[in-house]
């Protein structure tokens, strides 16, 4: 499990140039990220997956960009006549989303050209290198459904907290219920995850739009996982989660919302971390969850579903990661007997483009 949070650490961790590549190599097509605020030009990405920057800080001695989880990695930038300070990556980036900040001198900001999102325990900027494959997270004009946030009761941890609700299109306009999805966050990011970084509720509209999925619910909440420090993985347990999400959670939402609170209709998957929280849990409390989705977050041996009544054990990762263990896994779970999936994302590692195809992977093979 220490390797799972080391991987957490530096397996996005991009290098990047002090100076522009030259012009035949790198093609000018540059236009803003997707992840900009309104107006913001600045950062770029161009058709290859590079990747340009630029920081207004004509008083700044050093200007940095750092790219990863955790900030690791990066380089410094190069100060312009204009007082600014630019650079490009020093080749293409993975395709999909990444975290990154700015170190300016000795202090870290956030790049006041991007939106943010909780990473690394923090608000980080964000930048989007399009995915030849986005179609199925995009934005379309489709029947959207509704990610509402809730505030429940949680005498374990002497709070309140809160979780975020995702109700498909047609949810409300009849009393049928639904089937629920909990889907768990990494280390580092807290419940706004799947649905920003992950657009989870884009990745459902369109499946239901398109006749690929029965629609279900998806409950998002903070999985306790930022207290746990590098080195210590190996003593997680998950028991003060696992108290919230079975005893106060789940209960909150069946009282809450149309589902249909059983076994078969019940589902938990998580990436990274929220993956190790899951394994953990499914195998401690088999009576709760009839379908695990593990996504860059371990795998499953024979052994741990034994008189679990598991329906489907969904294993992932990207192609940069463990894609080998985990087609082993799935195949040693099917040779026992389990109805167990393996799937690879090409060309990613641990990172959301990894995790919003698994999404886009197990949903239709959810309540099934």
């Amino acid at each position: 499990m220490n390797q799972l949070l080391q991987i957490s650490a530096c397996a996005v961790t991009l290098l990047l140039s002090t100076s522009f590549m030259a012009q035949g190599q790198v093609k000018e097509d540059f236009v803003p990220s997707t992840k900009n605020h309104p107006g913001k030009e600045y950062p770029m990405v161009n058709s290859q997956g590079y990747a340009r920057f630029k920081v207004d800080a004509p008083e700044a001695k050093s200007v940095t960009v750092t790219l990863g989880l955790g900030g690791s990695g990066g380089t410094k930038l190069e100060k312009q006549a204009d007082g600014s300070w630019m650079g490009t990556t020093a080749g293409p980036m993975d395709e999909g989303f990444h975290y990154y900040h700015l170190i300016v001198d000795d202090g870290t900001f956030n790049d006041p050209g991007t939106l943010n999102y909780f990473g690394s325990c923090r608000w980080e900027s964000g930048i989007e290198i399009p995915a030849h494959d986005r179609d199925f997270y995009a934005l379309k004009d489709v029947p959207h459904g509704n990610v509402q946030q809730v505030l429940f009761n949680s005498p374990s941890t002497g709070t309140h907290q809160r979780a975020f609700v995702y109700t498909p299109p047609e949810y409300g306009k009849s009393n049928k219920k639904y089937p629920v999805l909990y889907l768990q966050h990494g280390w580092g990011e807290d419940e706004t995850a799947w649905s920003s970084q992950g657009h989870a509720n884009l990745i459902m509209d369109n499946l239901i739009a398109e006749g690929k999925i029965d629609p279900f619910i998806i409950v998002m909440t903070y999985g306790l996982t930022n207290n746990v420090k590098f080195g210590t993985i190996d003593s997680f347990d998950a028991k003060e989660f696992e108290k919230l999400l079975i005893d106060e959670l789940i209960p909150y939402i069946d009282a809450n919302f149309n589902t249909i609170p059983d076994k078969d209709h019940r589902a938990m998957a998580g990436l990274s971390m929220g993956g190790v929280e899951t394994k953990l849990i499914t195998t401690r409390r088999p009576e709760v969850f009839g379908y695990y989705g593990l996504l860059s977050g371990g795998t499953y041996a024979p052994e741990d579903l034994k008189d679990s009544g598991v329906k489907l054990a969904f294993i992932s990762c990207g192609s940069k990661e463990n894609p080998e263990g985990v087609t082993a896994a799935a195949k040693a779970l099917k040779d026992a007997g389990y109805n167990a999936v393996s799937y690879v994302s090409p060309g990613t590692a641990h990172e959301f483009l990894t995790w919003r195809r698994s999404l886009y992977q197990l949903a239709p093979m959810l309540f099934k």
